[in-house]
């Protein structure tokens, strides 16, 4: 397990095991691929982010990832991989949510993109992402750069 301060300063504890803090976590974030470049989406608050969000009523964590990336993306997911699970200690009370890689068959114009301003690809995702005004503060964490290592240790085609 791995405990660090996000960008609001909040503590995280990210681990790689197996549900450690939920099985029934109540928010996703999905890292997607699509024909060798990184997906992401556009929110139109936060900027550039990998596409995510809550777990509806009745649904499991696999199912809201698949539906969050259809609809911020307008993306088909054709595998999904639990890559682990992270704990947010907010001054708004604590967050748990799941880190899935997910590969994308097709993307799919979407009338509406939701919250969003839709699809991004990218080649390669800049090594100033802290820096960047135009990243979500979600990827400027040791969130992304710990998952990035296990993606690209564990599956092909992503790096």
């Amino acid at each position: 397990m791995k405990t660090f301060y996000d960008y609001y300063r909040n503590q995280v504890k990210l681990s790689f095991e197996d549900h450690p803090f939920s099985t029934a976590p109540k928010h996703v974030w999905v890292i997607c691929r699509f024909k060798n470049q990184w997906l992401l989406t556009k929110h139109k608050d936060r900027g550039l982010e990998f596409p995510g969000g809550k777990v509806e009523k009745g649904e499991g964590a696999k199912d809201a990832a698949v539906r969050e990336v259809k609809e911020e993306t307008g993306a088909e997911v054709e595998n999904l991989y639990y890559i682990g699970q992270y704990y947010v200690a907010g001054k708004g009370g604590t967050i748990v949510k799941n880190v899935y890689y997910a590969t994308i068959s097709e993307l799919i114009e979407q009338p509406h993109y939701y919250e969003t301003e839709g699809p991004i690809l990218l080649d390669h995702l800049p090594e100033s992402i802290k820096s960047n005004a135009l990243y979500s503060f979600m990827m400027k964490d040791e969130v992304l750069t710990e998952c990035l290592k296990v993606i690209k240790n564990k599956y092909k085609d992503s790096h």
